[in-house]
């Protein structure tokens, strides 16, 4: 990744780069409390864009000729090749037996749900599911393509991936608190599975860790 603007180019920490997600991460959130906000509004495009900042996309360009545009035999095989090289990114994290485990708890967690009607209803439950598939996202973008070409984004992601899959094992606590709703026997599967998962994220990082002190010295790493 270059360096900041005026920096020369350089590689960057995992420490930048979770700067950079989590303000990413904000505008996400920005954005979809605008949207939310000015959804039936005939200005919505708009305001959205005013309020985010985003004033290239007020002027009065008229458009509609590069949108009615077909693609010419160039930008068509090179949109073929984009399209090939996500495929191959695909293969590289679906492939990977972190990303399978955890891919595997989250569609273990689904026909939880599905066996038992109060799980929707239990807000320990909706955690549990909705955290282990962030976790699940966040390793998928820690494990797409090359990912010792950016070790730093990489570690990054995967201490999302740690921080949602620890919020899980803390929601399936409170749930097996909760009389009824999961088995003692569900429970422990349910927890070996979680651990299977925070362990794994636990010694990738480690292996990154250790990657980047030796190729930019022990000095390099902040903690």
């Amino acid at each position: 990744m270059a360096g900041y603007e005026g920096e020369p180019e350089r590689v960057w920490d995992e420490y930048e780069w979770e700067r950079f997600l989590q303000q990413q991460e904000g505008k996400a959130e920005r954005y979809m409390r605008l949207l939310e906000e000015y959804l039936d509004d005939p200005q919505r495009d708009e305001i959205i864009a005013r309020e985010m900042g985003w004033t290239q996309f007020l002027d009065t360009r008229d458009w509609s000729a590069e949108l009615d545009a077909l693609p010419d035999e160039d930008a068509a095989e090179e949109d073929n090749r984009e399209i090939g090289d996500t495929f191959k990114s695909a293969e590289t994290f679906e492939g990977h037996d972190l990303y399978r485990a955890a891919f595997a708890l989250t569609i273990w967690i689904d026909h939880l749900f599905d066996r038992n009607d109060l799980l929707p209803n239990e807000p320990a439950a909706v955690k549990l599911a909705t955290q282990a598939a962030v976790a699940n996202a966040k390793l998928a973008a820690a494990l797409s393509g090359d990912s010792l070409t950016e070790i730093g984004m990489t570690i990054a992601y995967l201490k999302r991936a740690l921080k949602a899959i620890t919020v899980s094992m803390d929601a399936a606590a409170q749930l097996r608190k909760v009389a009824g709703l999961v088995t003692r026997a569900q429970y422990a599967v349910l927890r070996q599975r979680l651990f299977q998962v925070r362990d794994g994220i636990v010694t990738l990082m480690g292996e990154y860790r250790g990657e980047w002190r030796r190729r930019f010295g022990p000095e390099s790493f902040r903690g």
